[in-house]
């Protein structure tokens, strides 16, 4: 049966919680996005085979681009991806074996890309957490052993660096491009390890921009995501989305599936997220966002109408405010439902900072993007037909949504 994507009903702002039908999946260990309202419970990762030595290209041609293009942009490439393979220990708690639970390791591959000369690489989160070690592998063989440096579970982004003695290697850093210039149609080449099989290439088209990516691990979603067509599959995590200038546009994460196979749905986060996290991850170790404290929906028609306003009000409709959060603390009212489950009352926010808010995207991208910790925002609410601006000062979001 054929996938379906419910409406979204309520997301936590700046927070987020996106509702889907269907299981979004990462791409190393069998770990899901999923509905939150019917939640699927995953066992743990199953063993994969260590990784064989590093092959010839497997190339998927595409009539958007030219064989010669691909093939020179794998060429300019091909020495700044790596192969990352780790290894995590894993608890049965159900199985006792003399008196102690089972434990485990757990082989995970995935996929990165060289970020500087310094040997750290760009790799997702889901590739390296809760590693004991982490090895990475470039396409002449040589492997060598990185520590985490850094890592930002809410954006799936984390960076690695080589500890051993990497001489032998001329590190070529790839070039992070302008993700906010991305064009629907837009030809993308993926490059990653799918199933072990290393240094595969393949092709597509950016079939859409400015996705919500639920992140079911911590509780939040990931905006400005980038879909694709091109095949990526378990192993691609990780990996760079090129465009045909060899830049970095995405990096691979997940895809949408009724099956656990391929769909043609595919998942990047944006390398504008990169540019802007990866450099604290190195400073810091962590990334703090901002976070408002506040669950709402989209405006509709039944929405509005209960509300007395125009049937096609834009607008976000407060559903819950986070108790002592910035929302809180700002004044922001949530409104209540009425008999037939419609919120009625309460706050219905139209812009942030200025910024018209049409949906509940325009709130979570413009706080992740544009906003930091200890920054200011001023909401216009809409309250019983009267316009109110409401400052609230953003904290730091807290480890899951509640």
């Amino acid at each position: 049966m054929g996938y379906t994507t419910k409406k979204l009903q309520i997301i936590l702002i700046g927070i987020i919680i996106a509702l889907s039908a269907t299981v979004i999946v990462q791409f190393t260990n069998n770990k899901t996005f999923s509905d939150i309202s019917q939640a699927t419970v995953q066992g743990p990762a199953g063993p994969q085979g260590p990784p064989g030595p590093p092959g010839p290209p497997r190339t998927a041609t595409s009539s958007s681009m030219q064989d010669s293009t691909i093939s020179d942009i794998y060429k300019k490439v091909q020495n700044s991806i790596v192969q990352i393979t780790t290894k995590v220990s894993t608890v049965d708690n159900s199985v006792i074996i003399n008196g102690a639970p089972l434990q485990s390791q757990t082989t995970r591959l995935g996929s990165g890309f060289v970020y500087d000369k310094e040997g750290r690489i760009i790799t997702n989160n889901h590739v390296v957490e809760g590693s004991k070690t982490v090895n990475v592998t470039f396409i002449d063989g040589n492997t060598y052993t990185a520590k985490v440096v850094g890592t930002d579970p809410d954006n799936d982004i984390a960076v690695i660096q080589i500890i051993d003695n990497y001489s032998d290697e001329n590190l070529i850093p790839l070039t992070l491009g302008n993700s906010t210039d991305l064009q629907v149609g837009q030809p993308v080449i993926a490059i990653g390890n799918p199933f072990g099989l290393s240094d595969t290439v393949t092709t597509g088209i950016i079939s859409a921009i400015g996705r919500l990516l639920p992140n079911e691990n911590v509780g939040f979603s990931i905006p400005d995501v980038i879909q694709t067509d091109a095949a990526i599959n378990p192993g691609n995590s990780g990996g760079p989305l090129l465009d045909t200038q060899g830049q970095v546009i995405g990096m691979n994460t997940a895809i949408k599936t009724s099956t656990g196979d391929f769909a043609g749905v595919g998942f990047a986060i944006p390398s504008d997220s990169m540019k802007r996290i990866a450099p604290v991850l190195i400073k810091d170790g962590n990334y703090s966002h901002p976070y408002l404290g506040i669950a709402g929906g989209s405006m509709n028609p039944d929405i509005s109408l209960a509300n007395g306003l125009p049937r096609n009000f834009k607008g976000v409709v407060v559903e819950k405010v986070v108790k002592d959060g910035p929302a809180d603390k700002a004044g922001i009212i949530a409104a209540t439902l009425d008999d037939n489950n419609i919120p009625h009352g309460g706050d219905i926010i139209t812009s942030i900072d200025g910024h018209p808010v049409k949906t509940i995207y325009d709130i979570i991208a413009y706080l992740d993007e544009q906003k930091n910790v200890g920054d200011k925002a001023v909401l216009t609410v809409n309250r019983q037909g009267k316009s109110l601006d409401l400052t609230a000062t953003l904290v730091t979001r807290p480890s899951s949504a509640s």
